[in-house]
């Protein structure tokens, strides 16, 4: 079995994959990255950091694009969602 690493998605922990995405990590949560200004959901888009879709806090980082930044054991993700 590959190793995993732990990571916080709005306060739950998550298990992923070295080389993970945080991205993918907000996908695994069912985490949405923030709400528009309608109150719509929304998720990662261009997954190369174009649209900054995929914006959430990353060790208190806000605005940061998730799908450019690779997990780190312990790392802690909040959304706006």
């Amino acid at each position: 079995m590959p190793e995993q690493i732990a990571v916080t998605v709005n306060g739950a922990t998550v298990a992923v994959a070295p080389g993970t995405s945080v991205a993918a990590a907000m996908m695994i949560a069912g985490a949405s990255c923030r709400s528009s200004v309608s109150g719509e959901l929304r998720g990662p888009l261009c997954g190369m950091g174009v649209c900054f879709e995929c914006r959430a806090e990353i060790d208190g980082v806000a605005h940061s694009r998730s799908c450019q930044i690779v997990c780190v054991s312990g790392m802690n993700i909040k959304t706006d969602a």
